[in-house]
């Protein structure tokens, strides 16, 4: 397979001067994955890299990016992808783990994007409002909206001209028609810097993995004409429902069943009109802020129809 072999030829070069395998040895792996146990290629390839990581010893940070793009952040929609970023420092904020040196929002022209930089990095620190030329930095995916993260390979230059921060909020209004699947009580991966959310306990990158719970709700707010698909985070989840994770937990444990929480969120929110404000990432309005409103006097219209659809 020919997709299998560039693969290889690429997961080689990472390896080659850390460990003793060919190319043919490389594609052996990917082929028994894929063809014998079904296994989706991307999903093969991550297994094949994280099998020699531990075979070298290495971290993932230490791997050779093999030439990273220059993008603005607002264009950023694909995970673990290396790029080259020009940006200006927006926002600098404490660190919520020792592991962590750095974490605020990085902006330019399109827009501003998480960033977290790990202590084991080993990092010059940025400066708040200073601009830089960032090399080698791996995209991250959360809830929807996308990060960077800055590693031992990451290259920082400081700027002698100020980068301009574009505003990439929007604000969206309308009944909240569905609630979709992957709502409510969730669990994401428990590994250090990975925040994917586990399906059937299962973590992409990781594996089998003991989950971390936590909430969220992704909706479609539908205002008559266009539909607009949005997520509350845990905080704005527990604000919109009165369900806390502590209650969530709760809940589940009380019924056995993680999807009575989605559940119980639904019949307090559908059909409501809301007001929100946030990022967009993607499809998504990530919410900042929100608020109900009374809604337009064809509301009950508006849910009818998009029920129907």
């Amino acid at each position: 397979m020919a997709d299998l072999r560039t693969h290889a030829e690429e997961i080689h070069e990472q390896f080659s001067d850390h460990l003793d395998l060919t190319v043919d040895d490389v594609e052996e792996k990917l082929d028994a994955l894929v063809t014998e146990y079904s296994v989706p290629v991307d999903e093969a390839r991550r297994s094949v890299v994280n099998s020699y990581l531990d075979e070298a010893g290495m971290d993932r940070d230490e791997l050779a990016p093999g030439g990273a793009e220059q993008a603005l952040v607002g264009d950023i929609e694909q995970d673990e992808q290396w790029v080259d970023l020009r940006v200006k420092v927006a926002d600098l904020w404490d660190p919520g783990h020792e592991s962590i040196a750095q974490v605020g929002l990085l902006g330019d022209e399109s827009g501003t994007i998480k960033f977290v930089a790990f202590d084991t990095s080993d990092l010059p620190e940025l400066e708040e409002g200073a601009s830089y030329a960032l090399g080698n930095v791996v995209t991250d995916e959360y809830q929807g909206s996308y990060s960077v993260k800055l590693n031992r390979t990451t290259t920082i230059e400081e700027l002698d001209e100020d980068v301009e921060v574009g505003d990439d909020s929007s604000e969206v209004e309308g009944a909240l028609v569905d609630i979709q699947s992957g709502s409510g009580l969730i669990k994401r991966c428990p590994e250090e810097g990975c925040t994917r959310v586990l399906q059937n306990g299962r973590c992409n990158e990781h594996g089998q993995v003991d989950g971390e719970f936590d909430l969220r709700i992704k909706a479609v707010l539908d205002d008559g004409e266009t539909v607009q698909e949005v997520i509350f985070n845990e905080e704005a989840t527990t604000e919109l429902t009165g369900i806390s994770l502590e209650d969530a937990k709760s809940m589940a444990q009380d019924a056995l069943d993680t999807t009575v929480v989605g559940e119980e969120m639904a019949d307090g929110i559908v059909g409501h009109y809301y007001r929100v404000r946030g990022p967009t990432f993607g499809r998504y309005v990530l919410v900042d802020e929100f608020e109900e409103l009374s809604g337009p006097a064809d509301a009950e219209d508006v849910l009818i129809k998009a029920r129907s659809m």
